[in-house]
């Protein structure tokens, strides 16, 4: 028989459909299922993962720990933007967490949101599930209101706004669903289990993408009944740069009290010890959700993965309680993995970045990154062993852009305008100027590189073997050759695009 068999016809038209740009003789399993849990202020350098026993038994222990992950803008919503888009924050320009800085906004929506990878995911088949935390701006009337469904979910159940507990709106498939104070129906940690556990039920034959985004570890910081009493005697770290004074750092870090006062530590233990019992139900989502699709027999063909959106202090450089820093406490996060081909306790030490997250699921389902204008890179060759270490970056770029007020602050009128995120005793986290970008870089040398943009383009530089609290900026006695190269490697990152950003 003469032709071609219109079976094969009909195959290679889906397969090349538009927008799928499948990578050809990948030779895997790309249908496997892929689940994301992005928890929300959590840190890795102060014990943030401390009560994550069970995920860390699930995931890291039965999969892979990555030693040096890291966001690559510490805030939230320009960190989610980068995760979602896989690009820096100078490419998907979201600034801050306001909607006029681009949280969710309507030009977010129009632009960026088209190349987020559930879009690519959902293009090529997978049933897709988001339940959560989204964009800090999500569901504001201005950005389409609770009706609006962003591009690439087939079940969507998001947040409205910024984390909560209790007393929240959500948007189930664009339909809003108001939330009370009654912990067995309404915490919102444990909704995100329950629903997802359904999804599973219903969807257990289908290749899926799930992301579940509990508000945990993030402010309001309230606890299930289950766990309110958990950690009464922990106290935040006391060692490292833990109330010591920022000096010759940036004027906002240099102007935190130090020694901070009785009433600061009080607070920021306290934050402490209610941020780690918040987790804890986070914990509990991990495990069963693991135990769902073991029971369902997917969990062999499912890629795993636990991170968060960047990092937190409470007390370095006498700074209470917040992100927004370029320091490693508030950019470095999380990072499990597990799933096919992926050997246990398995420890990794190549920087991978949160815009590397969407490039490896879209590698998982067999679609080519490099058809897209992603910025990051698949680290499943590392996780498969076919990537030799020094193949891999050895640098990358970390950005933010300062958030002020432009009034006094009612509560610290004599800081003047420009402030914002003032904390206990008038301790101000962030400015307008506390704008700045840096080069980090991990091999040959162990080194950050940061300029901000400010009347004084004010510049940190920190060897983090010789330092690793980047308790004192070198900048005035390293070889000026040096800072004559990261200049210029910086002004590089700052112009990249996609392939350039990953060469």
């Amino acid at each position: 028989m003469g032709g071609t068999s219109p079976h094969l016809v009909a195959l290679w038209a889906w397969l090349l459909a538009p927008g799928l740009l499948l990578a050809a003789g990948s030779g895997r399993k790309w249908r496997s299922n892929i689940v994301l849990f992005l928890a929300d202020d959590q840190d890795l350098l102060l014990g943030g993962m401390t009560p994550m026993k069970k995920t860390q038994a699930l995931i890291g222990q039965l999969g892979a720990t990555f030693a040096n992950a890291f966001a690559v803008t510490p805030l939230c919503c320009p960190s989610r933007s980068s995760l979602l888009t896989g690009c820096y924050p100078h490419n998907h320009l979201v600034r801050n967490n306001s909607l006029e800085g681009n949280c969710s906004s309507p030009v977010w929506q129009k632009f960026q949101e088209p190349y987020t990878f559930p879009v690519y995911l959902q293009k090529q088949g997978y049933q897709t599930f988001y339940a959560g935390k989204y964009l800090n701006q999500y569901g504001d009337p201005k950005a389409g209101g609770v009706q609006y469904v962003p591009q690439g979910w087939s079940s969507w159940i998001g947040l409205v706004g910024n984390s909560k507990y209790y007393n929240y709106s959500l948007s189930v498939n664009g339909r809003e669903e108001k939330h009370g104070d009654r912990y067995e129906e309404d915490y919102l940690t444990d909704l995100i289990t329950n629903r997802s556990l359904a999804f599973l039920q219903k969807h257990a034959r289908a290749p899926f993408l799930m992301v579940l985004a509990p508000p945990a570890a993030h402010s309001p910081w309230v606890a299930s009944p289950l766990y309110k009493s958990a950690y009464s005697t922990v106290k935040a770290p006391r060692n490292g740069s833990f109330n010591v004074h920022g000096k010759d750092k940036h004027w906002l870090i240099r102007q935190a009290k130090t020694p901070m006062s009785n009433t600061s530590v009080e607070y920021l233990d306290n934050v402490f010890r209610q941020r780690w019992r918040t987790l804890l139900s986070v914990d509990d989502m991990v495990e069963r959700l693991i135990l769902q699709l073991k029971s369902l027999g997917l969990l062999d063909n499912t890629y795993v993965f636990y991170t968060s959106d960047h990092g937190y202090h409470t007390g370095q450089f006498s700074l209470p309680i917040d992100k927004r820093q370029l320091y490693e406490f508030d950019i470095r996060v999380p990072l499990l993995v597990r799933g096919p081909g992926i050997k246990a306790n398995q420890t990794y030490g190549e920087p991978i970045l949160n815009i590397d997250l969407g490039p490896t699921f879209l590698d998982i389902a067999g679609i080519n990154v490099s058809l897209t204008p992603m910025d990051g890179q698949s680290f499943l060759p590392l996780l498969e062993n076919r990537t030799p270490v020094n193949k891999w970056r050895s640098d990358f770029l970390v950005q933010y852009t300062g958030e002020g007020c432009s009034g006094q602050d009612p509560h610290c009128p004599a800081l003047g305008p420009g402030v914002s995120q003032c904390f206990p005793d008038c301790v101000c986290e962030d400015a307008f100027n506390n704008t700045y970008a840096c080069v980090r870089t991990l091999n040959p040398i162990n080194l950050q590189y940061c300029e901000f943009a400010d009347a004084q383009d004010f510049v940190e530089v920190y060897n983090l073997t010789s330092d690793p609290h980047q308790l004192v900026n070198v900048v005035k006695t390293v070889d000026p050759s040096l800072l004559e190269q990261m200049n210029q490697r910086l002004i590089k990152f700052q112009a990249c695009s996609g392939p350039s950003c990953r060469s």
